[in-house]
């Protein structure tokens, strides 16, 4: 790779469906700031989403997320032995999708969503935190970040009543 992004462990590649998946298009693979990289690598998708389809898609897309992505970083943690990788981003789409619901497409919502969702994911209330320390696998992978979307999900929907 480069002096930005790590390499993936093993015969790991981004060719496998899961992998891809789980690092989000290999944006988790950052050395720095990964579930930052991860954040800002699931806006254009979210906001096309709701760009073209509305609140649905969007709502589709983040139980893709939770389905789907549960599955990948179920396959990402059994391949690498790894327990809650940096690397596995698909977490970060879910969260910050999730903010972004009341986002539609205005790119003000998307920048707090943004915001609120990092803040919340890093400062770990609870039952963020609950999931984050006392739960194991990737389940509980996936859903420290739901609870840390849904609440940057109230602010998103405060900044919107805010300003619109």
């Amino acid at each position: 790779m480069s002096k930005h992004f790590i390499e993936l462990p093993g015969d790991l590649s981004l060719r496998d469906w899961k992998v891809f998946l789980a690092t989000w298009g290999g944006s988790g693979l950052a050395k720095k700031a990964p579930g930052t990289m991860g954040s800002l690598a699931s806006i254009p998708l979210g906001f096309l989403l709701q760009y073209f389809f509305g609140i649905p898609g969007l709502l589709v897309g983040i139980g893709l997320c939770i389905w789907i992505g549960t599955d990948a970083v179920h396959y990402y943690m059994h391949q690498t032995g790894k327990e809650d990788p940096p690397e596995v981003v698909i977490d970060e789409t879910l969260g910050l999708w999730i903010a972004a619901i009341p986002a539609a497409t205005h790119w003000q919502l998307w920048l707090l969503a943004f915001a609120l969702f990092r803040l919340f994911d890093i400062k770990k209330p609870w039952p963020c935190s609950f999931y984050d320390k006392k739960r194991k696998g990737a389940w509980a992978v996936m859903m420290d970040d739901l609870f840390a979307g849904i609440y940057a999900l109230l602010g998103t929907c405060i900044g919107a009543l805010m300003l619109f």
